[in-house]
């Protein structure tokens, strides 16, 4: 697969923020938000392929719980679009709440997530790899194994 700047040949980059929330939306964009950034805000997830299919963003930041569809759902939902041809493939960057999260996020294939709380250290780490064409999968509160745990 091509890298995201090869696909979307803009000098700005574009973000798509899906969140209900006031303070997650604050948090992401004050950590990404720098002179030629573009920053959009779907309040809720079902206006997120709307939004899409109406302009393209290179990258879709988005909360796991957001009313009534939430940020898997999301993930599904632009995978399915973009296998049928009628979206461009887009990396999809999921804000987890709790560790345990992680399997889902495994199991449908997002590019990467990030878990709360956040930092902008993290935050525009994970931007920046997945604009880029990488991954990112936080590290954040991973167990220790009980093999390296002190006797």
């Amino acid at each position: 697969m091509l890298p995201v700047a090869a696909r979307y040949p803009r000098m700005m980059p574009e973000l798509l923020i899906a969140t209900d929330s006031p303070a997650v939306f604050e948090e992401v964009s004050s950590a990404v938000e720098e002179p030629g950034v573009v920053l959009r805000w779907a309040r809720a997830g079902r206006t997120v392929l709307p939004a899409l299919m109406d302009r393209p963003a290179d990258l879709v930041v988005t909360d796991l719980q957001i009313g009534s569809m939430g940020g898997l759902a999301i993930a599904m939902d632009l995978a399915l679009e973009a296998g049928a041809g009628r979206l461009p493939t887009t990396p999809v960057l999921v804000l987890l709440d709790r560790r345990a999260d992680v399997f889902l996020c495994k199991r449908t294939g997002v590019a990467g997530w990030l878990l709360k709380p956040l930092d902008p250290l993290r935050t525009r780490a994970a931007v920046e790899a997945l604009l880029a064409g990488q991954t990112f999968y936080d590290a954040t509160f991973v167990p220790v194994p009980a093999d390296v745990l002190p006797a």
